[in-house]
């Protein structure tokens, strides 16, 4: 039997080159397919009908890029990707979250808010379903993906009233992440932690459309290095103590996790709950308004069950009430 596991993603798919990633900084054998080249392996083995699928060497599927990660770090644990200090390591899997869950509204709207992105995104996604295709049949196939995706944008909550919000938290988040890796290769020090992995996703995805690219490159030469060192991350160092990363950070949490992702989060988990189809929550002092999203309730759930099993970590406790993190952890 082989020993390398089958990658079924997508270049355009922030959570394939996150597990990608993941498996690149363990040296983990593995092929990259895409869904043409592998579509009896992906029918095979797919209970859901979304990249990454990821096949084992002894013919078991996985999806879902964090539970991925969380059942492969138990056989590859070396190098490590969770700080040994508890905050570091309890932080750094709330912005793996972050990233998957929030991030991922920027990366999505972005790519099908402006005509140039839209255009680019979906020729390159065509391309890629239709590698043997014609100049016109690739053309008319964009033409399908575009209008299908952007009809779909509702799902990330992006609309007239969240656009600039969504638009102000990628360009907030940018200013904070470039403060923060002046000076170290990577999130939380010498070395790519969980969080590395689920943030760098979206923003290497995003990076691919014209119009974030051009954010990023013009504001952000710290994040845009980050970027392309996460292609082939490797340790170049330790990971830090939080009390040396705290400064930078810290900011970070308090304006985009504690103030916008987590708010967001128990609403989202409340109308879920509740059965409604629409739900408003004030961020910042600004009317969000969207459709709940379903996945997210169960992911939130997954996330404060990790956070129980270190609740009564003091320090723990004292950066996340700080940040406005606490209550919506702890409820």
């Amino acid at each position: 039997m082989s020993d390398v596991y089958r990658i079924i993603g997508a270049e355009e798919s922030p959570y394939s080159v996150k597990v990608r990633a993941y498996f690149r900084y363990k040296a983990i054998a593995h092929e990259w397919l895409s869904r043409v080249d592998a579509s009896d392996l992906y029918q095979k083995h797919a209970r859901l009908p979304l990249v990454p699928l990821v096949v084992t060497p002894d013919e078991r599927g996985m999806q879902d890029s964090t539970p991925i990660i969380d059942a492969l770090e138990s056989e590859f644990s070396d190098p490590a990707i969770h700080p040994p200090d508890t905050v570091a390591a309890f932080v750094s899997t709330l912005l793996e979250e972050f990233g998957d869950e929030w991030g991922n509204k920027w990366m999505f709207h972005l790519r099908w808010a402006r005509e140039i992105d839209q255009v680019g995104c979906a020729r390159r996604l065509a391309a890629m379903t239709l590698p043997r295709g014609t100049k016109e049949e690739i053309d008319q196939a964009a033409k399908t993906i575009r209008k299908r995706m952007v009809g779909r944008v509702w799902f990330v909550g992006s609309n007239e009233v969240t656009a600039p919000q969504i638009e102000q938290s990628f360009r907030d988040a940018l200013g904070l992440l470039e403060s923060h890796l002046s000076g170290r290769p990577y999130l939380f020090g010498g070395r790519p932690a969980f969080a590395d992995f689920g943030l760098w996703g979206q923003f290497y995805t995003s990076r691919r459309d014209h119009t974030p690219r051009q954010i990023i490159e013009a504001s952000a030469p710290n994040v845009s290095a980050w970027v392309d060192r996460m292609l082939e991350p490797g340790p170049l160092g330790e990971f830090e103590p939080w009390e040396s990363l705290a400064p930078s950070l810290m900011p970070f949490l308090a304006d985009q996790v504690g103030a916008l992702f987590l708010p967001w989060s128990a609403a989202n988990a409340a109308a879920i709950a509740a059965g409604d189809e629409e739900f408003t929550v004030q961020l910042k002092g600004n009317a969000w308004t969207q459709k709940p999203q379903k996945y997210h309730a169960r992911s939130l759930g997954v996330l404060k069950s990790k956070y129980q099993r270190v609740s009564g970590d003091a320090r723990l406790n004292a950066v996340l009430r700080e940040t406005g993190c606490l209550d919506h952890l702890a409820a």
